[in-house]
């Protein structure tokens, strides 16, 4: 079903038959049901009356009885009646995008082309279903067709460009998560949930078998729908639902509730099932009394006008607005959202029109205002993923500081960007009928409609929620042969305002939860090892993360090899490349200041004894003449050369970097000349080393 045609399924609780009857205002859709009419002409043969009764149940908007009578027709006609196999199909097309039934709408439109049904309007209507189908590829090139004849028609323009959006919405969904709740659903249809002010009680729309009365919607094949009520109790647990047991139900129409912000009054749809009466959509109003609701009556928003639709209340949570659904006249096209502003007595006294940022050629319905500046509303008439999406619009400013009471009617036109609007996109959108969002109290969660993943069209409540990213920064404290270190204490101080204390476990590691796009900073400590500090930014991107910032610790008393320290060859004279490790370790002597250290060298096996005890403390002083032209005190160095007398043990660290060596290997000259040539130069390599000892921990400058 469209729109504006669905029976009490979501729209004609909504828009009833009366509506449907009349053309809309747009030249496009206009056209639709002429070309009906007209058809009727150019069918002269033994199915004539039949056609009649299917025409007849298409137009009193019967669309569910009138499915079956057409499929029966098309069935009957020979093939090589082609013309007449075109009509039927065609207007069986329309049929079934009345009852929002995209498939078979798709299929019969196909069949209507294939024929030679002469109506270039079908292909907009083709390439909608086709939208909503998610065939995003086939449907922009039946909006190109469609728009070489149409250049500039809205819809084709914007569903065109909602079908190249959608390829890239579904590839890349936004962080909410939707999930269908079969508690609140049966084999029937509901929609349009809305949650109370302290979100402890659902109201929602069905037709289930529960709903009063026994007659069946000639439109949907179901009972008319009625008002539910679902009840979560202390334990944050929902209850099997349970339908309004007050003079709000009746044998009629009920849908689409909303709350005033006090809980007091529900605005709600009510549409009369009279098939022997006029009706249209109206907005009545029911008081919360003694326990229970009241029966309901209808509220006037505009006086004496009997013909219009209103529809689809939304109270603005400080009271003072009414938001609705109308075709009156002053519209863009198809249903639009209208705001009244209401007094204490629930009297409109003024009504506008939100203006062409929010409404379009085509529907727009279900507003919510989930506060006075924030409108969430379904719309297929803005570039979306297919059928009806969920759009939030942020208002920029009221359009008056107060209601003048002398101007009856008003339009929001004028003010060229009052609210910036945005699609929802996917996975709350989807190619199906996406509406009648209702948020919670706290946190970015609620519930929604949708007939996705439903072949008949029926629409279902499901729940969402937008995971909040969540950040963490996690490590390990370590000492220099990557052994872990339990009982570290680690202090987290953040931009944030966080002051953490962790101890490290067994396995040396600590975890907490970070902010987005703060700064930290995190210090470690651990009984015979020097204090360590480290600073970390988090990235502001919206996105899970984890962060790993690890302590290599530096025990007292213990030779530290210092990674990455480089001379010229056969020379004491630093290379460029050490900067990074020197630096490193003037960030520690400037955390440590009580701290003193000996610097030593170390050659390999090659050369005199003389010679390499020479080189290696010349190189030493290089290292300590480093430091001291970058601030640190010389009282605090010294240095020392070993030359090739103290050979490296080989620990399990370096065991495990180099496979043809194993940990207590002691890489002596002896040791070395047994290992294979490329060995023996690895192994020379790894006693040539810078080192340094902390040999004070309470050093004082004198």
């Amino acid at each position: 079903m469209t729109c504006c045609d669905r029976s009490i399924s979501k729209f004609y609780t909504i828009f009833p038959q009366k509506s449907r009857l009349q053309p809309k205002r747009t030249g496009l859709k206009f056209h639709i049901p002429y070309t009906l009419l007209a058809a009727a002409w150019l069918l002269l043969s033994c199915n004539q009356a039949k056609l009649s009764d299917a025409r007849g149940q298409y137009l009193r908007g019967e669309y569910y009885t009138a499915s079956e009578t057409y499929r029966k027709l098309y069935r009957n006609v020979p093939r090589e009646e082609r013309t007449q196999r075109g009509i039927i199909a065609f207007e069986m097309a329309e049929n079934y995008r009345r009852l929002n039934q995209s498939a078979r709408a798709v299929t019969a439109y196909n069949n209507a082309i294939r024929y030679g049904y002469p109506d270039t309007v079908m292909y907009l209507h083709y390439a909608r279903m086709l939208h909503r189908e998610g065939k995003y590829e086939t449907a922009a090139e039946a909006y190109r067709r469609f728009l070489a004849f149409r250049p500039d028609d809205p819809l084709a323009c914007n569903g065109l460009r909602g079908a190249e959006l959608a390829m890239e919405w579904s590839e890349n969904p936004t962080r909410y998560t939707v999930q269908r709740l079969e508690l609140f659903n049966s084999n029937r249809g509901e929609f349009s949930p809305m949650l109370s002010p302290e979100g402890d009680l659902l109201y929602f729309t069905s037709s289930r078998e529960d709903a009063l009365g026994e007659e069946k919607s000639p439109v949907t094949g179901m009972k008319y729908n009625d008002l539910f009520r679902s009840v979560r109790n202390v334990h944050g647990e929902w209850q099997k639902p349970e339908r309004i047991e007050s003079g709000i139900n009746s044998d009629h129409d009920e849908g689409t509730p909303s709350l005033s912000p006090d809980g007091e009054w529900m605005y709600y749809t009510f549409g009369y099932a009279d098939p022997n009466r006029p009706a249209t959509a109206k907005i009545y109003l029911s008081a919360w009394v003694n326990g229970r609701w009241s029966e309901g009556r209808p509220l006037e928003i505009v006086k004496d006008d009997s013909v219009s639709v209103f529809a689809h209340p939304a109270v603005s949570p400080s009271g003072r607005y009414l938001y609705f659904v109308s075709d009156m006249p002053g519209g863009y096209g198809g249903k639009d959202i209208w705001r009244a502003a209401i007094r204490n007595n629930n009297e409109s006294f003024f009504i506008e029109n939100l203006g062409p940022e929010i409404n379009t050629a085509g529907d727009e319905l279900f507003p919510y205002l989930r506060n006075d500046t924030t409108l969430y509303f379904s719309s297929d008439g803005h570039p979306g993923m297919g059928g009806l999406d969920l759009f939030m619009a942020v208002g920029q400013g009221e359009s008056r500081s107060a209601f003048p009471q002398r101007v009856p009617l008003a339009t929001a036109a004028e003010e060229a960007g009052r609210w910036r609007v945005r699609n929802l996109q996917s996975p709350l959108n989807s190619p199906a009928d996406d509406f009648g969002i209702t948020f919670g109290p706290e946190g970015e969660k609620g519930f929604f409609s949708s007939n996705r993943n439903d072949v008949r069209g029926y629409d279902h409540i499901y729940s969402f929620a937008y995971p909040e990213a969540r950040v963490w920064i996690e490590g390990f404290a370590v000492d220099q042969e990557d052994e872990f270190i339990p009982g570290a204490v680690v202090i987290v101080v953040g931009s944030d305002g966080s002051q953490l204390r962790f101890v490290t476990g067994e396995q040396g590691n600590y975890r907490f939860r970070a902010e987005r796009g703060a700064d930290y900073l995190l210090m470690a400590g651990a009984e015979g090892f020097l204090n360590q500090k480290q600073t970390f930014h988090t990235s502001p991107a919206e996105k899970d993360t984890i962060y790993y910032v690890d302590f290599e610790m530096v025990p007292y008393h213990k030779p530290v090899v210092l990674e990455n320290i480089f001379y010229d060859f056969d020379r004491a004279t630093l290379r460029p490349e050490s900067k990074e490790g020197l630096d490193i370790l003037i960030a520690l002597l400037n955390d440590n200041p009580s701290v003193a250290i000996k610097l030593g060298a170390h050659t390999d096996r090659k050369g005199s004894d003389e010679y390499n005890h020479d080189l290696s403390l010349r190189r030493a002083q290089s290292v300590v003449n480093y430091l001291v032209a970058h601030g640190v005190d010389a009282q605090r160095l010294s240095a020392q050369g070993f030359g090739k007398t103290q050979p490296v043990r080989v620990t399990k660290r370096i065991a495990d970097q180099f496979d043809f060596l194993k940990e207590g290997d002691v890489l002596t000259g002896e040791f070395i000349e047994t290992l294979a040539i490329d060995q023996q130069g690895i192994a020379d390599q790894i006693n040539r080393r810078t080192s340094f000892e902390v040999i004070e921990n309470d050093f004082i400058l004198h």
